[in-house]
Parts: structure tokens; C-alpha cells; sequence
């Protein structure tokens, strides 16, 4: 770290110590956000349809509802089911695509001073690349994350994201075309998420989000029937928490990117427990279904745990989680 910056960050940290202010900014590769909270995608639509309902500048960013390149109707309804831990969805990623996007969104959005991420998917490498070349023509965007937990129909159906080689290759042909951040969502549907890790990050992935949802079902047996629209879909919500915690140690311990964690969480202490086992910054998902404002408490709320655990700068509790484990690898459940 060049010494202008290093003394500009300790002077800043002591004038917070000294006005007990708290600063919760975070670096994820090269974007800096405000604090380490956004909203996920899929669960706050494009951003501006809250916008009379919370002060978007006040979040660390905004990662908006998933962009294909031509539209999405999406899944039959009903798309949503709630569950004891959360609630299953089978949206079917319904979206305007990419074109109408930049055209009718992107000007609205601009006028707000917190980070905008382009959520992409695609069921061609080819697809992938052409939205971000789309994009790359827009102003204000200030990074894109790939959703690689779509099936890749040149390939068979396999799944971008549960075989490294097929990561590898997406997330190389999305780097080949933009030079803003990139971030590769990962799928928990995998038997070892530290080579899915390596392989974006080696293709070059500049950050994690950790993790999709989970498939699950919900029947009624009294009709024989799905709940959902379909057979199955994603798992989401508090009961995925303590699961997808384990995913992002284990990513965070296995790559030098930064993660984004993504999965169950609802309060401050969330962030804070996902924070210490080596995410960087957090999103905000289901939580919004309930309370779309919870993720501006939550931002309040980091800044009072802060103070509390006498902590000035909220990068400090970042990997403060040890392993006690006397497994051989440290990271290994007996």
C-alpha cells in the first residue's frame, strides 16, 4: 500500500476514535462502497421501485434483478412459498432484458449516489458476453456480477457453476469484454466450492458472491401438487444461514478475492458473524420480502455493534473467527 495512503487511512481512523464515529466503508477489489450492505438480486427489483420506500444512498449498493439478453416472462405462478426456515421461489429469472434495462432504468438510477451491480445470466457463454457488451455501453454501473447458476445449453445443460471448467470459461469470456469489476456468483450446489473459487478467481473473477439458493420442494399431499408453479425451486431465508456461513469461510479461506456473503441475513449480528468468518461485504435478500427497509436498519444497526465492541473501523472483526478444530486442514467437519 503506497505510504500517502496507509498515513491518510491511520489519521482517518484515529479522528473516528477521537468523535467516536464509526467508518463502515469496505473495499471489494477496486470499487469502495459506503458500508458493506446491498441488496440482492431478485429481491429489490431494479432499485428504483423502493425508492419511495428507503433511502437508496444510504445502502453500500444495489444489485439489481437479473438481466438476459432478450426478455424473460419467467415461471407460472404461484412463484413464492413460504417455508418454516424462509421461503422457497421459482421466479423463473422474469426480466425485461438487458436492452429495456439500460434504456428505461439505468437514467432513473443514476441519480443515486450508491453503487449499482448488474446482476447477468445467460444460457450461452455467447449470451453472457453479449449482455455485458450491452452494458459496458451504459453509464453507472459499477460492476457486474454473473449468475452462474444457469444451465449451459451448448453444453448440455450442464451448470456454469458446478463444474470449474465451465466457470472458468464464462467468467474469462465476460473478463474479455469489460474492464469494470466483476463478480462471480457461486453456486452452493456443489461438492467442493473452494475449486469453483479458484477457478473464477483464476479466470479472473474480481469477487465472490457466496451463495446462490438452495433447490428445494414444497408439496401439498392433499392435491398431489407443487405449491410453486413448478416442481422445485431456491431455497432461501434464515435457515440457509449457518449452512452458507461454512461456504464462505470455506471460499474465504481459499482465494485472495474479497467474498460477498449472501444467505439468511436479517440483522446487524448477521452481517458482523459473516464478516468474521472472511466476507468483506454482505447482501440483503429475503429479508426485504418481509421489511424492505431492513437493510438501512441493518446499516444503523452494524454502526451500534461497532461502538459497542469498541471498534472505529468495521473492517477490523473481518476474518476475527479462528478455527479451534484439530482436524489436519482446519476447515474439515467430523
Amino acid at each position: 500500500m503506497p505510504e500517502n495512503i496507509l498515513c491518510a487511512r491511520v489519521l482517518n481512523y484515529a479522528r473516528m476514535k477521537s468523535t467516536g464515529s464509526v467508518d463502515l466503508s469496505v473495499q471489494v477489489g477496486a470499487l469502495r462502497l459506503a458500508n458493506p450492505v446491498l441488496a440482492a438480486s431478485g429481491t429489490f427489483g431494479y432499485g428504483i421501485e423502493f425508492a419511495h420506500l428507503v433511502d437508496l444512498n444510504r445502502l453500500g449498493g444495489i444489485v439489481v434483478k437479473g438481466l438476459s439478453l432478450e426478455p424473460l416472462e419467467g415461471a407460472p405462478p404461484p412463484r413464492i412459498v413460504e417455508t418454516a426456515g424462509g421461503m422457497i421461489n421459482a421466479i423463473g429469472l422474469q426480466n425485461i432484458g438487458v436492452r429495456a434495462f439500460v434504456r428505461d432504468k439505468m437514467p432513473e438510477l443514476r441519480k443515486f449516489s450508491t453503487a449499482i451491480v448488474a446482476n447477468v445470466f445467460g444460457h450461452t457463454i455467447r449470451e453472457y458476453a453479449e449482455v455485458i457488451r450491452i452494458l459496458d455501453d451504459a453509464e453507472g454501473i459499477a460492476a457486474y456480477e454473473l449468475n452462474i447458476s444457469c444451465p449451459n445449453t451448448d453444453a448440455g445443460g450442464s451448470y456454469f457453476g458446478t463444474d470449474p471448467g465451465l466457470t472458468s470459461q464464462v467468467v474469462s469470456a465476460a473478463r474479455q469484454v469489460t474492464k469494470r469489476p466483476l463478480w462471480a456468483k457461486l453456486s452452493p450446489n456443489v461438492t467442493d466450492i473452494k475449486a469453483i473459487a479458484r477457478a473464477a478467481e483464476s479466470a479472473g473473477a474480481d469477487a465472490l458472491t457466496v451463495a446462490n439458493t438452495y433447490p428445494a420442494m414444497s408439496v401439498d399431499f392433499r392435491t398431489g401438487r407443487s405449491r410453486l408453479g413448478r416442481a422445485s425451486g431456491g431455497l432461501s431465508g434464515p435457515g440457509i444461514k449457518p449452512i452458507t456461513m461454512r461456504l464462505v469461510y470455506e471460499a474465504a479461506g481459499s482465494v485472495q478475492r474479497p467474498i460477498l456473503a449472501l444467505g439468511g441475513i436479517e440483522t446487524g449480528e448477521d452481517v458482523m458473524e459473516y464478516l468474521s468468518v472472511g466476507a468483506t461485504a454482505v447482501q440483503v435478500g429475503t429479508a426485504h420480502f418481509a421489511d424492505p427497509s431492513v437493510s438501512c436498519e441493518i446499516v444503523d444497526d452494524l454502526e451500534k455493534l461497532c461502538k459497542s465492541a469498541n471498534m472505529f473501523n468495521i473492517n477490523e472483526i473481518r476474518g476475527k473467527f479462528k478455527s479451534e478444530s484439530t482436524c489436519t486442514t482446519g476447515r474439515d467437519v467430523l
